[in-house]
């Protein structure tokens, strides 16, 4: 295994890299880091792939954003530098949201992709979602972060995972760690035009849209919309699992997601 930070404008990423073969780069979800695919880590890279997982800027060990920067750029230098190029993505919410803008602007660094209750540019969110981060961000502008970590790590999202013990204590930990910038801060990340929801027809990679059956409406959404709109989606649903649906449900998702990338 290796790892290391990569330096990039303005800032650093923390990676690791894991295994031989074709590479496969997991994207973690809003608040985490790349601690939350630890389920699949050895797994995958046992299986014949070069396992990748960092921290997107502002989260785990890599920096917060110091100025006007991309995760789309962050991703491809990286990529680029560990020689992960063509690369299957398997990503998770906000993780999945930066894969696809990846496959809109640079199909040709996409060999699969694999989207896990993602969340998606243009989507329109509820009144519930838009009601619970407001009331994190408020918290956090008035300097009570860990009031703001608990909202968050008591979000409704989470509620199928918590019902585990080892994975709630993962969840915490990971939680624990974020430094919650994003809450209190305007993320100078460059966002496409138009957004991803525009051009989801024009994303022809093969793609595996997987669903926590026990997921909330917002990303029950998302997943019809991308299966119907994306022209080489297989949509799945995992039963009794949520949000955290590789953490919940492991033996499962490796299963379809091994399979979707012998298949790509």
């Amino acid at each position: 295994m290796t790892s290391g930070r990569f330096e990039r404008p303005g800032g650093w990423l923390k990676y690791e890299a894991a295994g031989d073969g074709d590479p496969v780069v997991f994207l973690h979800g809003f608040g985490l880091d790349a601690a939350m695919w630890d389920p699949q880590w050895p797994v995958f890279a046992a299986a014949g792939h070069r396992a990748i997982r960092y921290d997107l800027r502002g989260y785990g060990a890599s920096s917060t954003p110091e100025g006007h920067y991309s995760h789309v750029d962050d991703y491809l230098a990286l990529a680029e530098f560990l020689r992960a190029h063509p690369a299957h993505i398997v990503a998770l919410s906000m993780g999945g949201r930066v894969a696809l803008r990846i496959a809109a602007q640079e199909p040709e660094a996409v060999r699969s992709l694999t989207l896990v209750d993602t969340a998606l540019d243009g989507h329109a969110w509820s009144k519930e979602w838009l009601q619970r981060s407001q009331q994190m961000m408020q918290a956090a502008r008035r300097q009570d972060i860990f009031g703001a970590k608990q909202l968050w790590l008591q979000h409704p999202l989470f509620d199928p995972a918590r019902g585990q013990a080892a994975v709630a204590a993962s969840l915490e930990a990971m939680i624990s760690r974020y430094s919650g910038w994003h809450w209190w801060q305007k993320d100078p990340d460059v966002t496409p035009q138009p957004p991803s929801a525009e051009v989801l027809a024009r994303i022809a990679v093969p793609t595996l849209m997987i669903v926590g059956e026990l997921d909330l409406p917002d990303f029950q959404s998302i997943a019809r919309r991308v299966a119907a709109d994306m022209p080489r989606v297989t949509l799945r649903a995992i039963p009794k699992a949520g949000h955290m649906v590789n953490m919940e449900a492991p033996r499962e998702f490796n299963e379809l997601v091994l399979e979707h990338l012998r298949r790509s």
